[in-house]
């Protein structure tokens, strides 16, 4: 199993560990990106992603070693701690550029066969929000199952989380890696990830995007075939 772990930010705190621990009890190869410093672009709005392809975009070449470790694994971990209420500008800003992989743009089929989680903390409220943040890009990702875990650790460091809650962390973290792996290999997309390519699917019969028209068509999506097949 290939993991992928996108931190929202750069230091190990509380939300590292736990992304961390659920990618351990996974096994196999671990891939690991910190934001900003691995990338900290911001999206400039020049939409040539949409309209042209998404080499367009300025900061393709950055993004590149990301995007390719996402399309190459099985499960993909968002994890953020809260800023806010919300995701860190800099987990914001990294999925800001993912927006031509949308449903209703290009969405990239390997995702529907995949699995992905979201983890946030915080040390009081916010992971729902935080969480929310990250698990809109992999449902419109088409990401075929997503977990999510918020914990207010009640702490403002890893070490001084309590011993009672790092316990109910390692529960968590364990039944979450073994839904995952009990999915892996053989995971479909959730009814709900399955009506909204539906209705993508019968947009973009007569889509108003040629780009993303053209895509749909080539990959035979308008017709019958479906990415999890």
């Amino acid at each position: 199993m290939k993991t992928v772990i996108i931190h929202g930010q750069s230091h190990k705190g509380s939300t590292y560990h736990i992304a961390h621990q659920l990618a351990e009890k996974l096994g196999g190869e671990l891939t690991e990106f910190f934001l900003p410093r691995d990338f900290g672009e911001f999206c400039l709005g020049c939409t040539q992603c949409f309209t042209e392809s998404e080499t367009k975009c300025p900061h393709y070449q950055k993004l590149a070693p990301i995007t390719a470790a996402i399309d190459a694994a099985d499960v993909v971990i968002l994890a953020s701690p809260v800023y806010v209420y919300h995701a860190t500008g800099a987990m914001k800003a990294f999925l800001d550029h993912y927006g031509y992989r949308w449903m209703v743009h290009r969405p990239e089929e390997k995702m529907f066969r995949k699995q992905g989680v979201c983890i946030s903390t915080a040390a009081g409220a916010g992971v729902k929000s935080t969480n929310k943040d990250m698990a809109d890009s992999l449902f419109f990702w088409g990401i075929a199952r997503t977990y999510r875990y918020g914990c207010a650790v009640a702490a403002a460091d890893w070490d001084s989380v309590s011993d009672k809650k790092q316990r109910a962390i390692e529960k968590k973290t364990s039944a979450i890696a073994a839904k995952i792996k009990k999915r892996n290999g053989s995971v479909k997309p959730s009814l709900k990830t399955k009506g909204m390519f539906f209705i993508m699917h019968m947009m973009q019969k007569n889509g108003f995007n040629p780009t993303d028209v053209r895509y749909w068509k080539d990959k035979g999506w308008t017709g019958r075939k479906r990415p999890w097949k």
